[in-house]
Formats: C-alpha cells, sequence, structure tokens
C-alpha cells in the first residue's frame, strides 16, 4: 500500500467553474448567481444561529452597493479601499466595486493612522469603506492629509458626514449603468491592488488584473481537487491576496459554500460548527497547534503520555514510508489505524473532524510538523507563491507531495533558478507592475521574469525547495551564506514553548538568536512554577482566548518572571541544543536571548500576516544582538 497517507481525490459530484465563462471578476459572481442563485454562498452566525445567504442575495446586495458607488460619482478605475475584518459586508463591498468598474483594494485593520493614510493617499483613494469606530479615528485623524478622499462609509455606527453601511446597499438598483460597467471591462484591465506587507519600507500596491485573477482561477479549475459540496472557514484576512483570490474569488468561481467566522477568538470554537472540508492558513496556526499538542501530552499522566508516544512513533513512520515511496507493511498498518482512532481522531476533532484538504503557504513551515499532521491524518499541503505572481505558483497536490518542498510549478507557471539562486518565474500570472512605482517594477520584472526575491532549488522531479528570502541571507565572518529560516524552524520545532526566534550573524563569527516563549505556556508555566496563582493563570489564559493578539493586565509581569526562571532557561538551552545537532556546524546556534514578551505586530514586529520584519528586528534589538558578542556573562550559552 505505497500511498497510505495521499491517494489522489476524484470529486463526487465536480464543481462548474464560472471562471471558463467569465471576463472579469465581476463577470464570475453574475455567472454563479445565473446558475446557482438558490443555493448557499456563505453563512455568518447571528444571534447563536448560523444564518444563510444565497449567491442571488449576494448578487443583489453586491448590486446595491455598485449602484451607490455609482451614484456618488464613482468612474471605472476609480479606487474603492476595504479597511474591515474578514466578514460578509467586505465581500459585498468588494464585489459592488468591481461591478462598478473600480479597482477595489485592501487595508489591514492593524496599520497604524499613518500607514492607513499612506495606502490611503498613494492610492489615490476617492471612497473607503470602514469596519468601525476604530478605523473612522484613524482616518479622521488624517483627514486633511487625504484631499482625493470624497466619501467614508460605515459598517458598524454612524457619524455626521459618514454614510451608513444599510443605506448603501438598500438603495435603487441602476442595472443599466451596472451592465454598462461590466461589459466594458477589459481582461488586461486592472482589477485589484494589494499593498505588500512593507518589511523592507513602505509598502507597494501590485497591480493585479483580470486576467492574473482569472489565469490562477482556470487552472485551480482543472487540477479538480474539491467537490461542489465542499465547505470553507473564511477567517484570514481579506487584504491579503491569498484569502481574496483563492479563498473567496475561488468560492465563487467553484460554488463552494464559506462559513465566516464571527472573530478570530472565536475561530477554534466555531469551526467545530462549521465543520469544513477545506481549511487553508498560515503557518502560524498550525505551529500553534502542534505546541499545544505537545504541551498537553507534557501535562498527561504516563499512562497517556505513553500511549501519545507510541502513536505518534507510528504516525511518524508510517509518513516516513510513504515519503521514500516504500510500502506499509500490515501490521504498521493495523496499529496506524488503532493509533488514529485512539489519539489523532481527537485531534482532528479540534478543526471540526471532516477537513480532508488543509493548505498553507506564506512563510516556511518545519518539515517536522508537517510530517506528524499528515500522519495524524491531516493533509497539509504547503503551496507557494507571492502577491506579485497573483497567489500561487507551486503546489502540493493530492498524488504529489514531498514534504519539505512547495511542491511543483502550477501549468501556467515557468519557472527556473538564477546563477545566485534566486527563483524566476514567467507567465500570465505575473502582474502588471506597482502603482506609482516603475523604478521598483523595472527592477521586478526583468525581460518578462518575475524576479521573487527568495532563494531556492529545484529538485530532479521539479519540485521547488525554499531557503529563504534573498535579503534575509546571512553572510558570516567566514563567508558562508546561511538561511536563517530553516535554523529558526529547527529552533521553534524542537521544544513546545519556543515559540519565536529570530537568528543574527551577518559579517560574525557565529550565530545568536533572540528567542520567545508563547504567552499561554508561559503562563501554565508560571502556574505549575509558583509564579502566579492558578487563579490568575486561569483568568490570563481566557483573556487570550478571547483576543489572542492582546496582552492583559498582568502578562507582561508574569512573562518577566518566567522567562528569568532558571528551570525554564535551563529548558530552552537543552532544546535550543537539541535543534543544533539537526544543523550544519556553522548554522548552529551559540547565545541566545530570552525576550520577556513575542514578537509583535503592534510594536511593528511582525507583519499583519505574522512575518517576522527581519530589518526591524535587526535595529530595534542592535544593542543586544551587540552584547551577546560582547558580555560573556550574557545570554544563555548553548555551545
Amino acid at each position: 500500500m505505497k500511498a497510505v497517507l495521499d491517494l489522489p481525490y476524484t470529486p463526487h459530484t465536480r464543481p462548474y467553474y464560472v471562471s471558463r465563462e467569465a471576463d472579469s471578476v465581476a463577470g464570475l459572481l453574475i455567472a454563479r448567481a445565473r446558475r446557482d442563485g438558490h443555493r448557499i454562498a456563505y453563512r455568518r452566525k447571528h444571534r447563536g444561529r448560523w444564518q444563510a445567504t444565497s449567491w442571488m442575495q449576494l448578487h443583489e446586495r453586491a448590486r446595491g452597493f455598485a449602484s451607490h458607488l455609482i451614484r456618488s460619482g464613482v468612474q471605472r478605475g476609480d479606487k474603492v479601499c476595504i479597511v474591515g475584518s474578514t466578514r460578509p459586508e467586505w465581500a459585498i463591498a468588494d464585489l459592488g466595486g468591481q461591478l462598478a468598474g473600480a479597482i477595489t483594494l485592501g487595508a489591514y485593520p492593524t496599520l497604524t493612522a499613518d500607514q492607513l493614510a499612506y495606502i490611503l493617499d498613494h492610492a489615490d483613494v476617492k471612497i473607503v469603506v470602514l469596519e468601525g469606530e476604530a478605523d473612522l479615528e484613524k482616518v479622521l485623524a488624517k483627514k486633511d492629509a487625504l484631499p482625493k478622499l470624497e466619501q467614508i462609509i460605515l459598517w458598524d455606527g454612524e457619524a455626521t458626514g459618514v454614510v451608513r453601511w444599510d443605506r448603501t446597499i438598500e438603495g435603487a438598483i441602476d442595472d443599466h449603468a451596472i451592465n454598462e460597467r461590466v461589459a466594458h471591462t477589459q481582461l488586461e484591465d486592472t482589477a485589484i491592488i494589494v499593498y505588500t506587507s512593507g518589511t523592507t519600507g513602505p509598502p507597494k500596491g501590485a497591480m493585479i488584473s483580470h486576467r492574473n485573477i482569472l489565469t490562477v482561477l482556470r487552472n485551480q479549475a482543472q487540477q479538480a481537487v474539491f467537490d461542489a459540496d465542499d465547505v470553507t472557514f473564511s477567517f484570514l484576512p481579506m487584504a491579503h491576496v491569498a484569502e481574496r483570490v483563492l479563498g473567496f474569488y475561488g468560492r465563487i468561481d467553484s460554488g463552494m459554500t464559506c462559513y465566516y467566522a464571527t472573530s478570530i477568538p472565536k475561530v477554534l470554537e466555531e469551526v467545530k460548527e462549521a465543520k469544513p472540508t477545506v481549511f487553508g492558513s498560515v503557518p502560524r496556526i498550525f505551529e500553534k497547534a502542534y505546541a499545544a499538542i505537545q504541551s498537553g501530552v507534557e501535562k498527561a499522566a504516563p499512562r497517556r503520555q505513553k500511549i501519545f508516544h507510541w502513536a505518534e512513533k507510528t504516525a511518524r513512520e508510517v509518513a516516513q514510508r510513504w515519503q521514500r515511496g516504500e510500502g506499509v507493511p500490515l501490521k504498521l498498518r493495523m496499529q496506524h489505524h488503532a493509533a488514529d482512532r485512539i489519539v489523532f481522531s481527537k485531534i482532528r476533532d479540534a478543526f471540526g473532524g471532516r477537513v480532508r484538504h488543509f493548505a498553507t503557504g506564506a512563510a516556511p513551515i518545519a518539515p517536522e510538523i508537517l510530517e506528524f499532521f499528515w500522519g495524524a491524518g491531516m493533509p497539509i499541503y504547503e503551496v507557494y507563491g507571492m502577491t506579485e505572481a497573483t497567489v500561487v505558483t507551486h503546489a502540493n497536490r493530492p498524488g504529489k507531495v514531498r514534504l519539505g518542498s512547495v511542491g511543483q510549478a502550477l501549468d501556467y507557471v515557468e519557472h527556473r533558478i538564477a546563477e545566485d539562486g534566486e527563483i524566476l518565474m514567467r507567465g500570465d500570472m505575473v502582474f502588471q507592475g506597482y502603482y506609482k512605482n516603475p523604478e521598483a517594477t523595472a527592477k521586478t520584472i526583468v525581460d518578462g521574469w518575475l524576479h521573487t526575491g527568495d532563494i531556492g532549488v529545484i529538485d530532479r522531479d521539479g519540485y521547488l525547495f525554499i531557503k529563504d528570502r534573498k535579503k534575509h541571507i546571512i553572510i558570516t565572518a567566514g563567508g558562508k551564506n546561511l538561511t536563517p529560516a530553516n535554523i529558526e524552524n529547527e529552533v521553534k520545532a524542537s521544544d513546545p514553548l519556543i515559540s519565536q526566534a529570530h537568528a543574527h550573524g551577518d559579517k560574525r563569527p557565529y550565530l545568536v538568536a533572540l528567542v520567545t516563549i508563547g504567552p499561554g505556556e508561559a503562563v501554565e508555566w508560571g502556574a505549575e512554577h509558583g509564579h502566579c496563582t492558578r487563579a490568575e493563570a486561569d483568568a490570563l489564559l481566557a483573556a487570550l482566548r478571547a483576543d489572542p493578539l492582546s496582552t492583559p493586565e498582568g502578562l507582561n509581569a508574569l512573562m518577566a518572571k518566567v522567562t528569568a526562571d532558571e528551570a525554564l532557561r535551563t529548558r530552552v538551552t537543552e532544546s535550543i541544543r537539541k535543534a543544533n545537532a539537526k544543523l550544519a556546524k556553522v548554522e548552529t546556534i551559540k547565545k541566545v536571548h530570552l525576550l520577556e514578551r513575542e514578537l509583535s505586530v503592534a510594536e511593528d514586529e511582525l507583519t499583519p500576516t505574522l512575518k517576522v520584519k527581519r530589518k526591524n528586528i535587526e535595529t530595534r534589538y542592535a544593542d543586544i544582538f551587540k552584547r551577546l558578542y560582547e558580555d560573556e556573562s550574557f545570554g544563555l550559552k548553548i555551545m
């Protein structure tokens, strides 16, 4: 039984993909509503119950918003920006803008007033749609610096000079004007602008055409890995290209039903109710889930620990045999079946128990974590792409999986590796360029080839392995080129306590690192080692579950105590030694500084999609890095 873990999927009911007949993003919605008007487009929770909205109703609300935009003077090509969490109103505003012939863009609600104002001004935004009062305060604080902004629309609440959302979708529908706008939309027109995270400077607006989007969607349709009755669960930010194009436009294309999470803190609770069959997320979610599983095992009774470790060993052996292309002996198969029934089925229940296709991308994830989840019956397909390539260019797919790789190039992608190791790509998915930034465009697209900025290797079977960002490469004093992402993944995978790691060592004789402890793990450690009471720990954990990105009162003080705990510091030291054993000698970490808190979006250390802003970290913690090299008594000595 060679492919025990990854049999190619055959849909029970093959979806009808409307991208085959659409010539624009708006055309996708029109075709879906015409074909499946009474089928469910999405469900949202209201007063404790999941309420359904059909494709016809979604189309009608989007047409209502489009009519409002046209009455407000929006012309073809004008910019409409949406700022808010992932919810149906985001989708309606986006589609309404497309029906009106506008170019739509999103901005993260986590942006500061200055960051948001930069995007609104740079993109020449005419109308901005906001979620609530916090977003409104940011815009009003910078209104005088935004002369091109003509109208503010608010989903929740009301204010003087601001248009209420419900009034924008309830007015008369101007089908004639809408039809004219849609009819004049060309494949080469810019459909959306996606602002990059700005890890190395001000964000750049990537212009993505209707052709770019339809190229990606039509390829997804050819892969046919989805079923007409598949269900997805939406919670990732719509301002990100993956949720926007693959998640949202992809759902319209295939006709899948979506459940919208009411908030990020409710994801773990509501995913069990939605029971999705397809689930996509950033690696951090799976890393946290893996850490939580391992932490839970540590606290279990010895007998339960023994059962889990037996199950994990069995699953990993099956996964390793599968990856080597070997058969699985009957005895091992039976053991794996038993382990699945006793242990792993309960883990899958945390995601609703029905997911057959997980997808992850945007950042690297340790192969050790992928191997565990595959062995546990949770197939996580790692994919690769970038905003400038309209989301996805490479993917592991059913029947074609190589753990540690990001898969093979998709049919519309031509790829090669440059002499310096950079990944280059060409095809109809390559974006149009950066808005109002021809210099950056010329550096990114050279002779038709998209320069990704990533370093990679393509094996003989065409699987792509990402090493790191080109600009992140560490060149040691000895002239060795090191990729920090792989090193950091080994550190994070070495211990469930460790949540983040940042390797440093450019022009240095050896590597040092910053390491953080997860807040939840720190609270549990604090309760178990006398740094706080059980009641205090439970209160902090409840606050963190309600808002994982928050800093509840008392957390910082407790984190300081925990990171100073000698027992914890000894454990972290031993864990990093374990990680070092898997690395080449030149890659090993020699000293570590244990931060008293996690890196955060609020401190401008992470992007809204939780990517580390390496340049900011290097600048902010320059004195700490220097001290790790110069002060013998400072930091944890690993070697």
